[in-house]
């Protein structure tokens, strides 16, 4: 008999062990593979923001979760210790309430809750209204526009003031007010800036808008976060945020490109498939995004060479 219970305790301890150590594996290897990610949100996410629009969303999460925390934090931390006191074989613990209601207790369990609430409400409606993407961060301030259509599997942005177009590649003036206007020419597409202004969604016939300010120079990413299709993966392109005489330096450069994009040009940046790198280009459409609108719109489809944006709009 005591052999048996001998062999018991030694046949469930390497048992016992062994998932003791897969356990500690596994949570060893979600931490290695969490700090090797380049993807941290700590550093290229939402929660290091760049742009002022993007700020502005970050502070709203944080209230949201400390606010949310003084209901859920005391339940994470008291539930362990209470089921450790009253857990089974613990006599010294027993629990014999007495007491049939309280006042106190049920102001406290209902009134923070309801206050919390209430605070939230109020916070997520102005907050949300400050940060509506149709509002200029400094309507004083004249914004550059830039018109951007999604493609397959490439983004294309047109700077009609300066008649400039570039391909798989934003560029931006620090502290100046930006007008993304957006639209697609193919699936739904969702443009994400993550450091500088969110997610939006575009679609084709439809325009919306975005605006944006990123007081300081530097280098950022934006990406298609809408699955459209096979080359979905691959709809990346790199946001250069430039200080305002670099950016004067480069709209210069730009209107002396050699390629120009007219609308047999853009006839073939429209079908589907990837580029290998960004392109900048000549704008010789200025009304090229309101043909592109018009398409979905009007029948029958007017002439890209001929149209004129005062006839969209």
């Amino acid at each position: 008999m005591s052999f048996a219970r001998k062999s018991r305790r030694s046949s469930s301890c390497p048992g016992s062990t062994s998932r003791h150590r897969l356990a500690a594996g596994s949570i060893a290897g979600l931490l290695l593979a969490a700090s090797l990610s380049g993807c941290s949100p700590l550093q290229h996410g939402f929660l290091a923001p760049a742009g002022l629009a993007a700020s502005g969303e970050r502070d709203l999460l944080l209230w949201i979760v400390g606010l949310a925390l003084v209901v859920v934090l005391p339940v994470i931390l008291l539930t362990p210790l209470i089921v450790w006191r009253y857990r089974h074989g613990n006599d010294r613990a027993a629990y014999r309430p007495r007491r049939e209601f309280s006042w106190l207790l049920d102001l406290f369990a209902w009134g923070v809750p309801a206050l919390i609430v209430a605070v939230l409400a109020v916070l997520v409606w102005t907050r949300t209204h400050s940060l509506d993407p149709y509002r200029s961060p400094t309507p004083n301030v004249a914004p550059l526009e830039v018109q951007v259509i999604g493609l397959d599997w490439k983004w294309l942005f047109l700077y009609p003031d300066q008649r400039i177009a570039t391909v798989n590649e934003l560029v931006l003036p620090a502290g100046r007010p930006v007008q993304l206007r957006l639209t697609s020419d193919t699936v739904m597409q969702s443009l994400l800036l993550p450091r500088l202004g969110g997610q939006i969604y575009a679609m084709a016939g439809m325009q919306t808008q975005r605006y944006l300010q990123i007081p300081a120079p530097g280098q950022f990413e934006g990406r298609n976060a809408q699955y459209s299709g096979e080359g979905f993966q691959d709809q990346h392109f790199p946001i250069r945020v430039l200080d305002a005489k670099d950016f004067q330096a480069w709209t210069e450069n730009g209107t002396q490109a050699r390629e120009a994009l007219d609308c047999a040009h853009y006839q073939v940046l429209a079908r589907p498939g990837t580029l290998e790198q960004a392109a900048r280009l000549r704008l010789t459409q200025p009304a090229l995004f309101a043909w592109v609108l018009a398409r979905y719109r009007q029948h029958p489809v007017p002439a890209c060479d001929t149209f004129q944006r005062a006839t969209h709009d």
